[in-house]
C-alpha cells in the first residue's frame, strides 16, 4: 500500500500533469526515489472513424500465438507522456499497472491450455482501419448454424486467450450451455505487459482505440457465424474487466450484459498517478472521485465479482463499478450470505430494476485475492475455492438480451 507521503506526492503530480507541467510533476515523483533510466511503452496509434468495415481471417485450427516484436522491458516503461520514472516507481507501476500483480492464489507452475473440448477452438485475426488484433474463438460442437449467444472474454495482464480460457473454463460451460466464446488478444506491441489499455484516454471512447477494435471484431464474428446479436455479452478480469466496463459504457447497443471481475470503473484513470490511485482505493483526484469517472453511467445489466483481500485492485472499486450501473435499479437490494463447501464465504447483493428483474449482482468473496473466483489451476490468476464466477456470469447473462429483441 502506498504511504501517505507518497500519496500526497501523487496528488500534487496529478495536478501538475493536468496543468501541462510534466517536468515539475516528474521532479516531485523523483523526490521519492533515485533517478533511473526509462523508455516509452510502444503504443498503437489509431485513426478515428465511424464505420466498422474490417476483415476477419482464420489463421489455423490449432492454438497459436504470434511472436511480438521486440520491446523494452515493461519495468522500464512509463506509459503517459515522455517523462521517465524512478526505480521505485517502476516497481510500483509493475505491481499496479492495469490490474495484475503476481498471482495471489495460482500455483507458480501451471499449464496454459485447458482440457480439450468437443467443439472447435480456432485462431484468427481481425483488421479494420482502427487497428488489428488476434483472437481465439470457441464454437461448441452443438453449433449447426443456429443463432447462438456470444460471450466476449477479455484476459488480464500477462495472460493470453489460451491461458484465460483454461483458467475460467468458459469453453467447457459454453459446450454445455451452447454459446460461442470470443477471446481477443492484446499483443506486447500494444502494451508490453499485454494489458488492455483501460487507463488511456484514447482507449476509453466509442469509435476509437481498443473499444472500437473489440466492438468491430465482435460484430464481424456475429455476422460471419450468424450469431444472435441480441444476446452478446462481455466479461473480463482485472485490466480486462476495466475494458469490459468501458465497452458497456461506450457500446450499450452491442452488449446485453457485462461481467466485471476484480476490475475498475470506466474513465477514472488517464495517467500513472490516476491509475495507481484508483487501484489502491484512494479518493479525490487519485481515486476516481468526482474529478474523473463520475459522469459515466450505463443501463447495461452487470454482474460484479471482487475478493475482499485483493491487494492489487482495492475491493472498494467494486462499489465504484456498481455505481456506474445504478441508473436503472430500484432502491433497496436483496442480500444473501453463502459459503462454498471447503471454500470461501461470500456476500451476494442483488439489485432489481423497475420491472422487478435482476439488473445487477455484486459478489464479494471473503478471503479471496486478485484471482478468478472458482477458476481452474490450469490457468493463471485463479482461485478454485469459488464460488464459480464463470457459471454465475453465464446464468446472469442468459437472463438478459437487448431491449426490443
Amino acid at each position: 500500500m502506498i504511504d501517505a507521503t507518497m500519496t500526497k506526492r501523487m496528488e500534487e503530480a496529478t495536478r501538475l500533469t493536468r496543468a501541462g507541467k510534466l517536468q515539475e510533476a516528474m521532479a516531485i515523483l523523483q523526490g521519492s526515489a533515485p533517478e533511473s533510466r526509462g523508455a516509452e511503452t510502444p503504443n498503437t496509434s489509431y485513426r478515428e472513424g465511424n464505420t466498422f468495415d474490417g476483415t476477419c481471417e482464420v489463421i489455423d485450427e490449432e492454438a497459436t500465438e504470434s511472436k511480438p516484436e521486440p520491446t523494452e522491458s515493461p519495468a522500464d516503461a512509463f506509459t503517459p507522456g515522455d517523462i521517465k520514472v524512478p526505480a521505485a516507481w517502476r516497481d510500483k507501476w509493475m505491481k499496479f499497472r492495469a490490474g495484475m500483480a503476481q498471482p495471489e492464489q495460482a500455483s507458480p507452475e501451471y499449464a496454459r491450455s485447458e482440457e480439450p473440448q468437443p467443439g472447435t477452438f480456432t485462431a484468427g485475426r481481425y483488421t479494420s482501419h482502427v487497428g488489428s488484433r488476434d483472437y481465439k474463438l470457441y464454437i461448441p460442437s452443438g453449433y449447426t448454424g443456429q443463432a447462438l449467444p456470444l460471450v466476449v472474454m477479455l484476459h488480464g495482464c500477462t495472460q493470453n486467450p489460451d491461458d484465460f480460457a483454461a483458467g475460467t473454463e468458459m469453453n467447457r460451460l459454453a459446450e454445455e450451455q451452447l454459446c460461442c466464446v470470443l477471446y481477443p488478444a492484446q499483443p506486447m506491441t500494444a502494451n508490453s505487459s499485454k494489458c488492455w489499455n483501460w487507463f488511456k484516454a484514447e482507449d476509453q471512447q466509442r469509435e476509437g482505440g481498443e473499444p472500437a477494435i473489440i466492438a468491430g471484431m465482435t460484430r464481424q464474428i456475429i455476422e460471419t457465424h450468424g450469431l444472435d446479436g441480441s444476446r452478446v455479452y462481455v466479461a473480463g478480469l482485472s485490466a480486462g474487466a476495466a475494458m469490459a466496463t468501458t465497452l458497456a459504457m461506450t457500446y450499450p447497443d452491442l452488449f446485453a450484459a457485462v461481467g466485471v471481475h476484480s476490475g475498475l470503473p470506466h474513465g477514472v484513470a488517464q495517467s500513472l498517478p490516476d491509475a495507481l490511485g484508483a487501484m489502491q482505493g484512494g479518493t479525490g483526484p487519485l481515486g476516481g472521485g468526482k474529478a474523473k469517472g463520475a459522469g459515466w453511467a450505463s443501463e447495461v445489466p452487470a454482474i460484479i465479482f471482487h475478493g475482499d483481500r485483493d491487494t492489487t485492485v482495492h475491493p472498494s472499486n467494486a462499489d465504484r463499478v456498481a455505481a456506474q450501473y445504478s441508473t436503472s435499479r430500484q432502491a433497496g437490494a436483496k442480500v444473501v450470505q453463502g459459503k462454498v463447501a471447503n471454500g470461501h464465504a461470500y456476500t451476494l447483493t442483488t439489485h432489481h430494476n423497475a420491472k422487478g428483474e435482476p439488473h445487477m449482482e455484486q459478489w464479494r468473496i471473503h478471503g479471496a485475492g486478485h484471482a478468478w473466483s472458482g477458476g481452474s489451476t490450469q490457468g493463471s490468476y485463479t482461485d478454485p475455492k469459488g464460488p464459480d464466477a464463470t457459471k454465475e456470469m453465464l446464468r446472469f447473462f442468459f437472463q438478459h438480451q437487448q431491449a426490443g429483441s
